[in-house]
């Protein structure tokens, strides 16, 4: 087949006109074009009232040879690549097979948990997967009590429990992350096998929201079970079980918290940024990791007409194109990056603490995208270096010191203080709020938002908000309401691992995901965890990592 890229087609095409940019493109005749597949489809939204869609399409045409020889020097008009996943290893039931054979552990139940089990099932692996949390139903009740009734439970949460942090998201699926291998490809063709919609396959910003991720997290686990992976729930991994041999510290199981004992000689560590007694276990036990970057920040809420109006210059836009979302980022005065982060168009900001006493928000939304405001994280960014110097985990320390004063600043209960821009912008403590409803559950409190940040970020903030105004109309508008804080941007740590996908200093341990500093959202994590259980199933069969997951190991994130 060919593949046409960078096809502009006004909003509101027909499939005549498609195929007329086809036939034109490639000068043919419309009788020479026998199918055409849509692979993505996008908007350029940068002249409003003018939204074009844009294309890259597989098409099979009579003479496909010639045609190709004829654009030989026409960049966006080439062979149509081969995408599909191809397992690492086809031999892994004949490896679980023999005597002796140690299954491989994962521990979390997140979207590169899930993703690493799976892979590794279909392999034939037999996968044993451990997660702290309750199955996702179950999980789901208990995230509610946080946000109807302020009651917490810190082992299942919007952090722990089946699916991950991503489950109570915006659930995107996009991804900047290097791939050569498709495992992305991969991730997407699973989620629509559990009962994503069909269009994530194609569309630019595939998203498919928390209701639709919970069904399909349920799927995943029933076809890993089906092919011989084993789940333990309610299952907090207490310790990693080390036994140094010539010098060489390997792993030989885990111990959970009631005493029971899992052997394993290869443990897939994807627990998630949110894990931190996981990872002060994990320091204690001698596994290398230092401290990395992250942002805080808070919330930011608008009414969603207000930002379609800007982007779209409608207050209707188009169903194709959905409601509106953004992309912001400024460069203060101060050396500090601002940036909007997990932006969720007609969604809500959720209560996401995973410790007592404390406050931390993050952004959700569903398929629909139908509530009233928009709201995405705008946030700091923040160094070891510089803001939190004293080890691996300083930057826990750091975020717990923060969520704690907005814990305090919202009055108990779990609200979380909240505050109007335009308040905000002047210095003003908010004793009300304006027009703008804040979403956050339980509930807020009008505050002064500088008692629960530190001073470079609400001096960069002050910067930042009138500069994105400039960008985007009425972003500062004054009853726009901000709401923090916004502190679980991404892990505060990393755990090094090698070219072979092992902690640099612990054989047998696997780092994956966003917890180990590798992943940051639901795609990239999930694309890493297929890279992790292809690490582990190369070593089972002995076989050399060079050239099948060696690219790609370095961190990553999605296009949040």
């Amino acid at each position: 087949m060919i593949r046409l890229t960078e096809l502009r087609l006004p909003l509101g095409h027909d499939r005549a006109a498609l195929e007329q940019a086809i036939v034109t493109r490639l000068g043919i005749a419309p009788d020479a074009l026998e199918e055409v597949r849509i692979f993505r489809r996008g908007h350029d939204a940068r002249r409003r009232g003018r939204i074009m869609l844009v294309y890259t399409v597989d098409c099979r045409v009579r003479d496909a040879d010639a045609v190709l020889a004829a654009h030989a020097d026409a960049p966006n008009i080439t062979a149509t690549p081969d995408t599909r996943y191809r397992f690492g290893i086809e031999n892994g039931a004949d490896l679980a097979s023999r005597p002796g054979y140690s299954r491989p552990v994962v521990i979390g139940a997140g979207p590169c948990g899930l993703m690493a089990a799976l892979v590794m099932a279909q392999m034939g692996l037999r996968p044993i997967i451990v997660e702290r949390g309750k199955v996702v139903r179950e999980r789901t009740v208990d995230t509610f009590a946080l946000w109807r009734k302020s009651i917490l439970n810190p082992e299942s949460n919007v952090q722990f429990g089946e699916g991950g942090a991503g489950t109570f998201s915006d659930g995107k699926l996009y991804s900047q992350v290097s791939d050569p291998r498709h495992y992305g490809r991969k991730v997407l063709e699973e989620f629509v096998r559990a009962g994503a919609p069909e269009e994530i396959l194609y569309i630019s910003h595939p998203h498919v929201g928390t209701f639709r991720l919970v069904s399909m997290v349920e799927h995943i686990r029933a076809e890993i079970e089906a092919l011989g992976g084993e789940y333990h729930f309610g299952a907090h991994v207490d310790e990693l079980l080390v036994a140094t041999h010539d010098g060489v510290r390997r792993v030989e199981g885990v111990r959970l918290t009631n005493g029971d004992v899992i052997e394993s000689t290869h443990v897939i560590l994807a627990i998630g940024h949110s894990a931190r007694d996981t990872f002060t276990s994990l320091h204690a036990s001698g596994v290398a990791m230092e401290a990395k970057p992250f942002s805080i920040g808070v919330r930011i809420e608008h009414p969603q007409s207000v930002i379609d109006v800007a982007r779209y210059g409608t207050r209707t836009p188009d169903p194709l194109l959905g409601a509106a979302d953004y992309r912001l980022v400024h460069h203060a005065s101060n050396g500090r990056a601002v940036y909007s982060f997990c932006m969720c168009p007609g969604g809500t900001v959720v209560a996401a603490t995973s410790e007592e006493g404390q406050v931390v928000t993050n952004g959700m939304s569903q398929y629909s995208r139908a509530e009233r405001n928009a709201n995405a994280g705008i946030v700091v960014g923040v160094s070891p270096q510089v803001d939190y110097p004293g080890g691996p985990l300083a930057g826990i320390a750091f975020q717990r010191h923060w969520e704690r004063q907005a814990f305090l600043a919202g009055g108990g209960r779990y609200f979380a203080p909240a505050q109007t821009v335009g308040d905000f912008l002047v210095g003003r403590p908010s004793t009300s709020l304006g027009d703008v409803t804040p979403s956050y559950r339980p509930g807020v409190t009008p505050t002064d938002l500088s008692a629960c940040l530190p001073d470079f970020a609400i001096t960069a903030l002050r910067e930042a908000l009138p500069a994105f105004d400039r960008k985007l109309a009425e972003f500062a508008m004054n009853d726009a309401v901000m709401t923090g804080v916004e502190t679980r941007t991404s892990s505060p740590l990393r755990i090094p691992r090698g070219a072979d996908g092992q902690s640099i200093n612990t054989r047998g341990l696997y780092p994956a995901g966003e917890g180990a500093g590798y992943a940051g959202g639901i795609l990239s994590a999930g694309i890493d965890g297929i890279r992790m259980a292809e690490a582990v199933a190369l070593s089972l069969a002995g076989r050399p990592v060079d050239g099948l997951v060696r690219k790609g190991m370095t961190q990553a994130s999605d296009a949040r």
